[in-house]
């Protein structure tokens, strides 16, 4: 190496993003989401269609929006393998 070239180092640091976002869906209210009450009234189970809402949000067709993004140090440092380099 010549004299004048300067020798450089670095370290690798693994970094971990993580992108939110969000859809909306429309979950219907049919029968299996309402629960009876002591006075024969019905309400919606805000459980079961939150769960609901969830398995309608896996679909293919649903519209994803980006919300936010964060980067982090990852909690496992380690050397990159071939194919992450």
């Amino acid at each position: 190496m010549p004299d004048n070239e300067t020798k450089t180092f670095s370290v690798s640091w693994r970094i971990q993003r993580v992108t939110v976002e969000y859809a909306y869906v429309s979950v219907p209210v049919v029968n299996d989401l309402l629960m009876e009450q002591p006075d024969r009234t019905r309400r919606i189970d805000a459980d079961k269609m939150g769960e609901r809402a969830v398995e309608m949000a896996k679909a293919p067709g649903v519209k994803w929006h980006p919300q936010d993004q964060n980067l982090f140090l990852h909690p496992i440092q380690k050397a990159p393998e071939p194919d992450e380099r």
